[in-house]
């Protein structure tokens, strides 16, 4: 595995840091964990280091109040802790705050270490929380643009839709191909992860933009062209023999592989392919078995096809800031 250095651990080691020193400046107990805090706090979006923030204030407060009973009433004893535990981590499942069980047990150990419970040593734990969770959220609010490696994705994606159609144009024409099919499990994974660097950029905004999703509908919308793509490769592999109509289909689907990184032409290639479908109903019927099969085919592999656009048609496209590769995000079919 390639060793790495990503933003998050540089921002996990910083904020740490931070953390405890500030904490150990002003004299609370326990400072060290004001650095742990901080780490389980810094998540990979700004929305989930908010989540995840949230997660931890309700269970340590939930856990300040439960030690402060059970040590209180039950003593000091670690069957207390025990008996405490039983019936605390329900309690921050039931509250949807697992996440902080791990940092709220700390401010527990904390409790029982010290022995007693006083407010100076209540306010020294709020403080040690507020101080982690306060320094995550700062460390968060910067995250690093994702825009170049999307763009980088979208081109390699269109790259392989455009190889894939150009295999198709090979078989109709010439009724062979010596294709390996590489780029179908290729594609597979750049979508998959395009998705995922799409989500978080959705993920890292505080306050909703219309804008914000449009990433992650474009990736969702190859993501459903590609499964047509993979439906009609059988229907193609079925053709024995080329036909008229395939080198038809052929010129159609050739032209479509050139035009995927042009703007939004889905409603020029839906009318075009209405026009090519009433052409073959124009045409004489199929004399044999293997013809008629054959046209068939053709005709499934049109109907697929038209999905292919619709699925394409609606999509408004990205605005001009967020243009990549001097190509919109939501151009081509």
């Amino acid at each position: 595995m390639k060793f790495r250095i990503g933003y998050r651990t540089i921002k996990s080691a910083i904020g740490a840091t931070v953390s405890i020193m500030l904490a150990e400046l002003l004299g609370f107990q326990n400072f060290v964990s004001a650095g742990i805090i901080t780490i389980l706090c810094i998540q990979i979006t700004k929305k989930k280091s908010l989540r995840a923030s949230w997660d931890r204030t309700l269970a340590c407060l939930t856990a300040i109040v439960f030690s402060i009973i059970f040590f209180e009433l039950l003593g000091y004893h670690p069957i207390v802790i025990g008996l405490l535990l039983v019936l605390f981590i329900p309690t921050v499942v039931m509250l949807k705050a697992s996440e902080g069980i791990v940092s709220s047990t700390v401010i527990i150990l904390h409790f029982f270490s010290e022995g007693q419970v006083t407010m100076s040593f209540i306010f020294n734990e709020l403080a040690i929380i507020f101080i982690g969770i306060g320094v995550a959220l700062l460390a968060n609010l910067y995250m690093p643009s994702l825009d170049s490696q999307i763009a980088e994705y979208q081109v390699r994606i269109e790259a392989n839709f455009r190889k894939i159609f150009l295999e198709i144009v090979k078989y109709l024409r010439f009724g062979d191909s010596n294709w390996d099919g590489k780029e179908i499990a290729e594609t597979i994974h750049l979508i998959k992860t395009a998705k995922v660097l799409s989500f978080q950029v959705m993920e890292n905004q505080f306050i909703y933009n219309e804008n914000d999703d449009l990433y992650y509908t474009y990736f969702e919308i190859r993501e459903k062209q590609f499964e047509i793509m993979e439906r009609v490769l059988p229907i193609i592999t079925s053709i024995t023999h080329t036909v008229k109509q395939g080198k038809m289909i052929a010129d159609f689907i050739e032209e479509l592989a050139e035009h995927i990184h042009a703007g939004n032409t889905a409603n020029i290639y839906l009318e075009k392919l209405k026009e090519m479908h009433q052409e073959f109903e124009n045409m004489e019927l199929p004399k044999t078995r293997s013809e008629f099969e054959i046209r068939a085919a053709l005709f499934h592999f049109i109907k697929e096809m038209e999905q292919y656009l619709l699925i394409k048609q609606n999509f408004k496209g990205i605005k001009k800031q967020r243009v990549v590769h001097k190509e919109r995000l939501g151009g081509g079919n």
